[in-house]
């Protein structure tokens, strides 16, 4: 979501505007997925699990543009496959930045430095790379020896440039809460990248490995020791460095201090299959235009509690929307906003690039009758 400040407040202003209107359901990112084509085959991705034909079709250029102002996002997260796989992806994110639309490019980056001479440097575009842990970890969970170093290096490249570039880890169960604070070190203090996203797997029903997704009090557990770890472990000082590309909100739910609904409206997906019901990770069909996606999905059969699919995801694109209309819905969660951008856009001043997200505070002990605040339920 918005991290810069000129993004906090272009999402913040589109926000209130579908507030006012009284607007029932709007989506806040669209994730445009313009091939399954990939050139991993990661053994926790079920999106490469297509037959041939369906992984030589792509989005056209046109396609990919109608998608973005059929639906008014300001965020375009461009995933996959492999995006950068498309041969029209420059010009797509050309169109997409000449209409001021935030763009994450999702890439695995062994095409990136090769690729890079085709983009131009924008604060509308960034490179989001795909790094799920230090080199064993990540080049082990992508299924192949050297891709680590490929992807440090078009890292360094890409920064050098001068664009943007963050990354994009999913955590597994049974991995080291030890390693992810060094890999975040890494990420911060050699590579200079300009945020983390960090999200817990979804089970793919077709992935090829079913064992190490996590489930949702694992995940609670888990992020608990990742994003705070004891200070007798890791330093206060250390820990202030990490920075993360989330809304403070979606952090306190990853660690159980918010209980949210999916919103899955909110990241809605197009692909070349048309507008997937329900959401990114689900497909319960699909639809020709975004308007029949809206008006015909029936999402109150989806969510937590819901749908048993739903019952341990936690992901960023169902409750990152979830904790943006929350970071809304009052005045003292618009100024906990505000002055978290206002923070990150002076020390983006101060000349270090970074723009970070500050961690929730320490997970307090609560007494047995309390109960956490629910967003999002009334909105299914």
């Amino acid at each position: 979501m918005g991290l810069s400040l000129l993004q906090s407040i272009k999402v913040g202003g589109y926000v209130m505007k579908h507030r006012i209107k009284g607007t029932k359901r709007f989506p806040l990112v669209l994730m445009l997925e313009p091939l399954f084509r990939c050139n991993l085959e990661c053994a926790g991705c079920g999106k490469i699990q297509f037959p041939e034909d369906i992984l030589k079709k792509r989005l056209s250029v046109q396609e990919c543009i109608d998608a973005v102002e059929e639906c008014g996002v300001p965020v375009v997260s461009i995933p996959g496959g492999e995006p950068l796989m498309h041969p029209e992806m420059p010009q797509i994110v050309a169109e997409l930045v000449k209409r001021k639309k935030f763009i994450y490019l999702c890439t695995n980056a062994l095409l990136l430095e090769k690729r890079l001479p085709e983009f131009k440097p924008s604060p509308y575009l960034t490179f989001s790379v795909h790094l799920d842990g230090l080199e064993g970890t990540h080049d082990r969970l992508v299924c192949r020896e050297g891709v680590f170093k490929i992807a440090v290096s078009a890292i360094k490249a890409a920064k050098a440039a001068g664009f943007r570039v963050t990354t994009n880890t999913t955590v597994f169960d049974g991995e080291k809460p030890e390693e992810f604070h060094e890999f975040f070190d890494f990420l911060m203090n050699d590579l200079e990248t300009d945020g983390i996203m960090v999200s817990p797997g979804y089970a793919y029903q077709k992935a090829p490995d079913q064992e190490h997704f996590l489930r949702r009090e694992k995940t609670k557990e888990l992020f608990r020791e990742i994003l705070h770890p004891s200070t007798d472990k890791v330093s206060a000082e250390r820990q202030k460095r990490w920075e993360f590309n989330h809304s403070s909100f979606f952090l306190d739910f990853l660690i159980g201090e918010k209980d949210y609904q999916c919103t899955p409206w909110g990241n809605p997906t197009r692909n070349v299959f048309g507008w997937q019901k329900p959401c990114y990770l689900m497909s319960d069909g699909y639809v020709k235009t975004f308007k029949e996606l809206i008006e015909t999905t029936d999402w109150e059969a989806y969510g937590t509690g819901r749908d048993p699919r739903c019952a341990d995801c936690m992901v960023h694109c169902g409750y990152e929307p979830t904790s943006v209309l929350d970071s809304t819905a009052n005045a003292k969660n618009m100024w906990l906003s505000f002055v978290d951008a206002l923070g990150r856009s002076k020390t983006q001043k101060k000349g270090n690039g970074k723009m970070p997200t500050r961690l929730p505070p320490l997970p307090q002990p609560k007494k047995p009758e309390e109960e956490r605040e629910v967003v999002g339920a009334s909105r299914n």
